[in-house]
């Protein structure tokens, strides 16, 4: 409950309103009748820590590299693959220490995938495709079970294994996101995976 102080029997009739003189003793008065627990909750507030934060960094070096690429739709895969390559040169990492996959197409990524984080030789692995939307609904069982997929190996094996995976309507929207307009959706998946072996490492 809140308690009110009335100041009038502190004052005289001449420290009314017009004189502010009043005010620093009526602070005075307004500090001592505040409860100590009111009290001890505002200095304690005040001194309150601060969260720990932990952020990953964007640097590659020493790191080794697996990277899974569709063969189908290669058009855009290539332009995809470059992306993850520059990407990983860029931020301190070696060429020497990438090691590409090639599969028939983006259904096959997961078992690969799985192979190369279960091997223990890398710190990350990428996963790259093009799945392009045609006349029938093929297209969206394919994404969901590729994704569904990724994830679960990212799960089991306990490092990144990310999703460079385009799924669009139509090649022209591919291109947008592999180094077009867009984007490119290796270069962002490589950078998703450099962020998270080091946030990982932060972690453990």
């Amino acid at each position: 409950m809140s308690s009110e102080i009335d100041f009038s029997k502190h004052f005289s009739s001449k420290n009314g309103p017009q004189n502010r003189d009043w005010l620093p003793q009526a602070c005075q008065i307004a500090v001592k009748n505040m409860s100590k627990v009111a009290c001890s909750g505002f200095f304690s507030a005040s001194k309150t820590t601060m969260p720990t934060e932990l952020h990953g960094q964007l640097t590659a070096a020493d790191f080794s590299f697996a990277i899974v690429v569709s063969r189908f739709n290669d058009l855009i895969t290539k332009r995809l693959l470059e992306g993850a390559i520059d990407t990983i040169v860029r931020h301190g990492g070696n060429a020497d220490k990438i090691t590409i996959a090639w599969v028939p197409g983006s259904f096959e990524i997961p078992l690969a995938a799985a192979k190369l984080a279960k091997s223990g030789k890398y710190q990350a692995v990428v996963c790259l495709g093009a799945v392009i939307q045609g006349s029938t609904t093929h297209h969206e069982y394919i994404n969901s079970q590729v994704a569904s997929g990724i994830m679960n190996i990212t799960r089991e094996s306990g490092i990144p294994v990310t999703f460079g995976v385009i799924t669009c309507e139509s090649m022209e929207q591919a291109l947008d996101r592999a180094g077009g307009k867009v984007g490119n959706k290796g270069h962002e998946a490589t950078l998703a995976a450099i962020e998270m072996i080091n946030l990982l490492r932060k972690i453990s």
